[in-house]
């Protein structure tokens, strides 16, 4: 079951006034890719029920021997652009038009992940980056728990590591992970237990007392497989403590804050994709003498749709430029990002598929054979605004740089 190309309307609508050449580039190669080795499975993997067996190998290294997984990285192990955070986000962008569930995937595996790695020993680094950036391995990041997810405090924690010769052991469960069911390692954040703050630890995930669960069966992103992870008295070494210990919360965000910038980039490439099968119905299908697209109700919601991205890639890009250039957080740019990006996406299959009617609804007309992809994005595009921060805890974070935490608390 396959979806019909559209044209794009991006190449018309879009103008590079000043993204770097280098992104620029990027985004041409990263398009030749994604359709290379992503978009002939990507309906298959967007409708499969999630399974061990499931996960998309081929797709991933494809992706990967493209060079896609080197893009955050400075050189030896990456190309070393000067914006490494503005071309890993336009990568998502581009894997999430075809497929927002590999850009879950991705996001784990080249955004969260790397940035827990800054903070590893040479040695480990020179060791697993080129595994990462093979896609030999796959890496998954862990910090939700089934009591604990937006609020990562270490009082909420379940999880904890205790110091042990030669190291620590881990006890607790994690949950939503994705990549866990075929991942090789784990960054995972745990309330280090003498100091009731957090640390964080990169875990092997063929050690003795670690069980993957069975995966997660969800109502879309079935590409982006999730499971629970358990932890029975894992040793973890010394020398896998990522930051300082006590200071693994500060980790995490350094890392959360890139996932949820890549996140409003998915949300902006699923908008664009939704958005581009909206013009074409309107083109293409005629009611009452003339294109649906005359109708002057729908040709104002796609100009105002149609701006809307225009800003929600602005906002993205702005936020990812603001980490390469410095700075830590990109507040309040990267929650901005993050809500508006992933509101948009929802706003905009929600509205395509209302022009598109019964077809958009249905996953085939079985007779003709018909099938758009909105089902699927429709599945899709919820979590978008659930995971890597709710959007109301970005609303909460514009708030307080907004009005001021000695009133918002």
């Amino acid at each position: 079951m396959t979806s019909p190309a559209v044209p794009r309307t991006q190449e018309r609508m879009t103008h590079d006034v000043w993204l770097p050449d280098e992104t620029v580039d990027l985004r041409a190669r990263a398009r030749v890719a994604v359709e290379k080795h992503l978009v002939p499975v990507a309906r298959e993997i967007g409708s499969r029920e999630e399974s061990r067996d499931s996960f998309p190998w081929e797709a991933f290294r494809g992706l990967a021997g493209e060079g896609l997984f080197a893009v955050p990285f400075a050189e030896p192990f990456g190309p070393g652009l000067e914006y490494p955070m503005l071309a890993t986000c336009t990568v998502t962008e581009e894997i999430a038009y075809h497929s927002s569930s590999m850009a879950g995937v991705y996001d784990g595996q080249c955004l969260l992940v790397p940035q827990t790695l800054v903070h590893a020993s040479s040695e480990l680094r020179e060791r697993l980056i080129p595994e990462l950036t093979s896609g030999e391995t796959s890496f998954a990041f862990a910090t939700t728990e089934p009591d604990t997810s937006s609020d990562l405090t270490a009082e909420r924690m379940s999880t904890v590591a205790t110091r042990v010769d030669g190291g620590f052991s881990v006890t607790g469960r994690k949950r939503w992970i994705t990549n866990s069911v075929v991942a090789g390692w784990v960054t995972v954040l745990v309330r280090a237990e003498d100091t009731d703050r957090a640390a964080m630890l990169l875990v092997d995930l063929r050690s003795p007392g670690v069980r993957i669960g069975e995966p997660d069966l969800k109502m879309g992103h079935r590409d982006q497989i999730t499971a629970d992870i358990v932890f029975d008295d894992v040793h973890v070494p010394a020398a896998n403590l990522l930051g300082e210990w006590g200071n693994g919360l500060g980790v995490a965000l350094g890392s959360l804050v890139r996932g949820r910038i890549g996140i409003g980039a998915a949300g902006v490439g699923m908008a664009q994709a939704a958005l581009d099968l909206a013009v074409e119905r309107l083109r293409t299908r005629h009611v009452f003498g003339g294109p649906l697209g005359a109708m002057q109700h729908w040709q104002f919601t796609m100009a105002r749709l149609a701006t809307e991205i225009e800003c929600a890639r602005t906002l993205y890009q702005k936020a990812s430029m603001l980490l390469d250039r410095g700075d830590r957080t990109a507040m309040p740019e990267a929650a901005m990002a993050k809500e508006f990006g992933t509101r948009l996406a929802n706003d905009i299959v929600r509205e395509a598929i209302q022009i598109h009617g019964a077809v958009g609804f249905a996953r085939q007309v079985s007779e003709s054979g018909e099938s758009v992809r909105l089902e699927e994005m429709y599945r899709d595009a919820k979590i978008l605004e659930i995971f890597e921060g709710a959007n109301e805890l970005q609303n909460w974070i514009i708030a307080r740089q907004l009005i001021g935490r000695d009133v918002t608390g």
